[in-house]
């Protein structure tokens, strides 16, 4: 089956354009500038980017990924995708071993089905001085034994660890890491410069959620958000919903890093898109009260409610980024990250039909994934 979406711009790596693209069994055959050389489905001068790519992620449409439960994570799964995020791994969050390995083994079976990218273990192994809305009864020291057998209950799906570079065994946990393919991410840490070098050195190659759950910028005690800023080999996380970071500190991150170096990602959680109310994430209660979720306990920020086409939107308008660049860091980028963009990520030919139609204020008007509409505009 054949399909021509004609009368576009389309967001390409080469620029955006005004032209039209066709699609055959789920791939992206041809792009092309100017009229379509047949008729296809007009898109009205729309514009036609890459689908999100969220590498973090804890739910939403009431549904918890930490929870395990399948038919909650498609409902989460399926209200994102309407908002444009066509690949998106689950991020658990800290919890006993049992619990996350049932969860870990649960949603496994959603990444054979190809509805999840992977798996993000968030926690156990973070710092108790940095743990935000995670369980501090519940955390762990690192122990590349018990991480092997979590990696285990995946079966090969699970894509990422966040941990805290100072902990005794995090660097040989970060190592273990690597050698089983799981990308080291580190972030809710109270480690100085030298022990966040240290992470990075030892494999580390992203900065979860960077400013938030990690020791402010100091000019003498510069921590670990200069030392991930400024090391080329880490893609740094960057939460974009007017709550977590102000606009300014996300310009400052994005112009050190650079759109390479850049990842959008929401940190939504189950209330992500229904609305104010008492949620729970993993064994922790959370009040979301005008769209932000804190802890019942102690205020702390507990994930957000946003969504990936939201962030998008406030990268143009609220940070100034432009339409190429957003495209780069919400969705080329963190398929890179997760080595995936040789198939996703870019319209491009060969390139899977992954498509997000939207408006002239950067609304979602339509969704394709894999070829096939989640939404038709």
């Amino acid at each position: 089956m054949s399909l021509t979406l004609a009368d576009a711009r389309i967001a390409t790596p080469e620029g955006v354009h005004d032209g039209w693209l066709t699609i055959e069994d789920g791939r992206i055959t041809h792009v092309g500038h100017g009229p379509a050389p047949r008729t296809g489905h007009s898109l009205a001068g729309r514009l036609v980017v890459p689908g999100f790519v969220d590498i973090h992620n804890h739910g939403g449409a009431g549904g918890s990924f930490p929870t395990g439960e399948q038919d909650k994570a498609r409902d989460a799964v399926a209200l994102h995708e309407r908002h444009g995020t066509t690949t998106m791994v689950a991020s658990l969050v800290t919890g006993s071993v049992e619990d996350i390995a049932s969860a870990t083994s649960s949603l496994a079976d959603l990444c054979d089905d190809g509805i999840l990218a992977g798996i993000h273990f968030e926690g156990p192994y973070i710092s108790k001085a940095r743990c935000g809305a995670h369980d501090p009864k519940l955390l762990r020291r690192p122990d590349p034994g018990e991480f092997g057998e979590l990696v285990k209950a995946g079966r090969g799906h699970v894509r990422m660890l966040t941990i805290a570079a100072e902990l005794p065994g995090a660097l040989d946990t970060i190592r273990t890491a690597a050698a089983e393919g799981v990308i080291a991410a580190l972030g809710h840490s109270d480690a100085t410069y030298e022990q966040t070098i240290a992470g990075i050195d030892a494999g580390a190659r992203v900065a979860t959620h960077l400013y938030n759950a990690l020791p402010p910028l100091g000019h003498r005690t510069p921590g670990p958000i200069a030392a991930l800023l400024e090391d080329e080999r880490v893609t740094i996380e960057l939460i974009n919903d007017g709550v977590h970071v102000h606009p300014a500190m996300l310009r400052l991150a994005y112009t050190v890093a650079g759109p390479e170096r850049t990842v959008l990602i929401t940190d939504a959680m189950a209330a992500t898109g229904m609305g104010d109310g008492t949620y729970v994430l993993g064994s922790m209660e959370v009040s979301v009260k005008n769209g932000v979720a804190r802890l019942v306990e102690g205020g702390s920020i507990a994930g957000s409610t946003l969504t990936m086409d939201v962030a998008f939107r406030r990268a143009v308008q609220q940070v100034g980024l432009s339409l190429a660049e957003a495209v780069e860091v919400s969705s080329l980028t963190p398929a890179r990250v997760l080595g995936l963009d040789d198939t996703i990520g870019s319209i491009a030919v060969g390139k899977a039909a992954d498509l997000v139609v939207m408006n002239d204020s950067l609304e979602v008007a339509g969704v394709m994934r894999r070829g096939a509409w989640i939404t038709e505009p």
